[in-house]
C-alpha cells in the first residue's frame, strides 16, 4: 500500500514539471496568457558606405643612427640638445684631439723627410745614368743609386698614406651626425672616456620625417589588397602603391594622407603573417617612435551596403554570425549571416539578409526564435562614413 501511494506521488511531481515546462515554452512563443515580449529592431536599407580596411599599426623611423666613437679618447664638449633636431654632419661631440693633432704633424714631418731623401737619391741616380755608359762610376753604384730613389719614393708614398690615417683620425675626434633627425638622450658627459667602436652607443638620432607605420597583418590581407591594387580598386599614391590615410591614439585624423608599399614584403614562416610599411609624412613630429594608429585604405564606395549595429549579431556554437529576424506575424527568425567587416559600430553584411529585413538590436536576451514579439523601430542612426 505504501508503495502504491509513492508511485501516485512521482506521477504527479513529474506531471507537474511536463506542465510547468509546456507552459513556458507556450509563453516563450507569444501564446498563454504572457503577452509578446517589446524588442527594439533595425529594418535594412542599402546605403552608400566607404569600405575600409582598418590597419592597426605602430609608428617606427625612417632612419636610425646608433651614435659610436671611431677613435679613442675624453669627451671635452656635448655640442647637441637633447631631443632636438640636428642636421646631417652636424657636429654632436668633442673628442680630445691633441694626441691626433700631434699624430698628424709627426706624420707631415715624415713626409717632408721622405721627400728630402727622394729629392737627393733622384738627382744621384740621374748623374750617374752618363757616368756608367763612360765607365766612370761602375754599374753597381748605378743600380744602388736607382734603387735608393725608388726607395726614397716609397718612402715618400707610405709618409702621405701616414698623414691620411693621421687626418682621418684627427676628424674623427669631431663625432658627427650622419643623418638629420632628433636626438636621444646622451649616454656620456663631458670629461668621460670612450673607446673606439665600443658597443654603447653616445646617442641615437631618430629620422622622423618621413615616418614609417608598420602593420603586422595575415598574409591573405596582403593578397587581397594586391588584388583590389591590380583591380583599381584602391586610391594610388604611385606605382605599386595605395594611399591611406590615419586615425591617432585619441580618434583624431592625422592631416596628411601617406602611401601603402607592396615591396619588399616577408611572410613570417613562424606565424603566417606580414609586415604591410606605410610611410607617412611628419614635418611637426606628430607622430613619435611607438605609437599606436590606426591606418585606413579606401577600397571602394557600396551603393548598397547593408549595415547592421553590431549588438544585433551574435555568434552560435560553431562560430557563425547569426541575427535573430522579425518575420511573418511577428515571429522571430535566426538567420545565419556573413559579416564582412567591421565599419565603426556596425558590421558589413555580404549574405543571409536582404533589405526589408527587422533584424532585432535590442531584447536579444529575452526571446528566442520562434516566439512572437512586439518590434519597435530603433531611431534613426546616421550612416557608416
Amino acid at each position: 500500500m505504501r508503495n502504491g501511494v509513492w508511485k501516485w506521488a512521482v506521477y504527479a511531481a513529474f506531471g507537474a514539471v511536463l506542465f510547468g515546462c509546456e507552459k513556458e515554452e507556450k509563453a516563450a512563443q507569444g501564446g498563454g496568457s504572457r503577452p509578446p515580449q517589446e524588442v527594439v529592431v533595425v529594418t535594412l536599407k542599402p546605403q552608400r558606405a566607404a569600405i575600409m580596411t582598418d590597419l592597426p599599426a605602430r609608428a617606427n623611423p625612417y632612419r636610425v643612427a646608433e651614435i659610436r666613437p671611431q677613435v679613442n679618447g675624453i669627451i671635452q664638449k656635448r655640442l647637441f640638445t637633447e631631443g632636438a633636431e640636428v642636421k646631417a654632419n652636424d657636429q654632436l661631440y668633442q673628442i680630445d684631439p691633441a694626441p691626433y693633432q700631434a699624430a698628424w704633424d709627426s706624420a707631415q714631418a715624415s713626409v717632408a723627410r721622405a721627400e728630402a731623401t727622394l729629392a737627393s737619391a733622384t738627382l744621384l741616380a740621374e748623374r750617374y745614368k752618363p757616368l756608367v755608359s763612360a765607365y766612370a762610376v761602375s754599374k753597381q753604384d748605378y743600380d744602388n743609386a736607382v734603387a735608393a730613389q725608388k726607395q726614397a719614393e716609397a718612402d715618400v708614398a707610405s709618409g702621405k698614406a701616414s698623414v691620411e690615417t693621421a687626418r682621418i683620425n684627427l676628424v674623427y675626434t669631431k663625432v658627427l651626425s650622419p643623418i638629420t633627425g632628433i636626438t636621444g638622450r646622451s649616454s656620456v658627459t663631458e670629461g668621460a672616456l670612450v673607446t673606439a667602436n665600443q658597443s654603447n652607443t653616445l646617442v641615437i638620432v631618430q629620422q622622423l620625417d618621413p615616418i614609417y607605420i608598420d602593420a603586422v597583418q595575415p598574409s591573405v590581407t596582403l593578397l587581397r589588397l594586391r588584388r583590389e591594387m591590380a583591380a583599381g580598386k584602391l586610391e594610388k599614391a604611385g606605382p605599386n602603391e595605395a594611399r591611406v590615410k590615419l586615425v591617432l591614439e585619441d580618434g583624431t585624423e592625422y592631416d596628411q594622407p601617406g602611401r601603402l608599399e607592396f615591396s619588399e614584403t616577408t611572410v613570417d614562416q613562424g606565424t603566417g603573417s606580414v609586415i604591410l610599411r606605410m610611410v607617412f609624412p611628419n614635418p611637426k613630429h606628430v607622430l613619435l617612435p611607438g605609437m599606436f594608429v590606426h591606418a585606413q585604405v579606401q577600397e571602394a564606395d557600396d551603393d548598397h551596403a547593408l549595415l547592421v549595429p553590431q549588438q544585433g549579431v551574435t555568434h552560435n556554437v560553431k562560430g557563425e554570425p547569426t541575427a535573430l529576424v522579425v518575420g511573418q506575424g511577428n515571429k522571430v527568425e535566426q538567420r545565419v549571416i556573413q559579416a564582412d567587416r567591421a565599419m565603426g559600430d556596425k558590421w558589413l553584411i555580404t549574405g543571409g539578409l536582404n533589405a526589408g529585413d527587422r533584424v532585432i538590436v535590442e531584447g536579444l536576451q529575452k526571446v528566442a526564435p520562434g516566439a512572437v514579439v512586439n518590434p519597435t523601430e530603433a531611431a534613426s542612426q546616421p550612416a557608416a562614413k
